[in-house]
């Protein structure tokens, strides 16, 4: 039997730390939701609040926080392009701040510390699939380097950490992933179609669709998180790749939304923002061989679960959390 813990989820209330907040509860931990509510939803968690187990703290990682916990999920940090890009100081520090105050609240705890990193981190790759020995490109001066370099940054942190202090880090990369409790305007192609599709507005190409991405559906991402967290294997650390291997262009995304939908929508192309990737796969064979996993819920699968979801909100009960949407 699983050991009870203490565990802290930074950006706990967001699309995937609320979920993850919720299955780590059902496992019978105590979990602390640390969130700033910038870009996430207090009613991600409201379901929450009753339990006893369960604590919500409103607080920014830029800002040094002292608790007492077994185990840190860090997925603290705007994940949408427009989000991150609203203000990209801000992201930067919640990247490497962020990672600085919990490394530093785990080697006083003798806890264990996971980051949430990204697939930004290889940038517009030049090798497809990507795997974890490969090293990215990406522009440092560009719009998307905020979030980008900050992530790798915090990787940084986050090895040097463990190699000079023995603080016990897991490292993953996550891919294009979508479910319920997407914020309708967060940015994200899968989020924006749904939206668009629902209410028959035109649905927006950036290019001509033709740029691909690998999408992962939302309970096979934490069910993986979950599973590194908790992996015993010596010198396995990371980074892994966690997403779904298949991978579809943009357009025959857009094409899937308005089948399942039924919309009316018209497709539309604007012209493709700078440094946008071009190529989105993981290569996750670190992840089958180690942690023994890989997705099970395909795209139609996960998109009819995704868009019976937003039927079941009020748009109107969303803010968008910048003016970019």
């Amino acid at each position: 039997m699983t050991s009870l813990k203490r565990i802290l989820v930074t950006g706990g209330a967001g699309f995937l730390g609320s979920y993850l907040c919720e299955k780590l509860l059902e496992q019978g931990h105590d979990v602390i939701c640390l969130d700033n509510f910038f870009t996430s939803q207090k009613s991600n968690v409201l379901h929450l609040l009753g339990n006893r187990n369960f604590e919500l703290i409103r607080h920014d990682v830029t800002i040094p926080i002292f608790l007492e916990v077994d185990q840190v999920y860090n997925l603290a940090c705007p994940a949408a392009p427009g989000h991150y890009q609203f203000n990209p100081i801000k992201t930067m520090k919640t990247s490497v701040l962020g990672a600085i105050h919990v490394l530093g609240m785990a080697k006083r705890c003798h806890a264990r510390v996971l980051q949430a990193s990204t697939s930004e981190i290889y940038g517009d790759p030049e090798v497809h699939p990507q795997t974890e020995s490969y090293r990215g490109c990406v522009n440092t001066l560009g719009p998307r380097a905020c979030y980008d370099e900050g992530k790798r940054a915090a990787e940084t942190l986050f090895m040097d950490y463990h190699r000079a202090n023995n603080v016990d880090i897991r490292l993953v990369r996550i891919f294009n992933t979508y479910g319920p409790r997407m914020h309708p305007y967060d940015g994200r192609v899968i989020s924006n179609f749904i939206r668009q599709a629902l209410t028959n507005e035109d649905i927006t190409l950036f290019g001509d669709g033709s740029q691909t991405r690998s999408f992962c559906y939302r309970d096979d991402l934490i069910d993986v998180m979950i599973r590194m967290m908790n992996h015993e294997e010596e010198g396995f650390v990371g980074p892994v790749n966690i997403g779904n291997p298949h991978e579809f262009t943009i357009r025959e995304l857009a094409e899937l939304v308005v089948e399942l939908t039924g919309s009316k929508s018209q497709i539309v192309c604007k012209p493709l923002p700078q440094d946008d990737p071009t190529q989105r796969r993981p290569d996750i064979t670190l992840a089958k061989e180690h942690l023994h996993w890989e997705p099970q819920i395909q795209l139609r699968e996960g998109l009819q679960k995704t868009i019976d979801w937003f039927r079941s909100i009020r748009l109107s009960d969303y803010r968008p959390p910048t003016p970019r949407y």
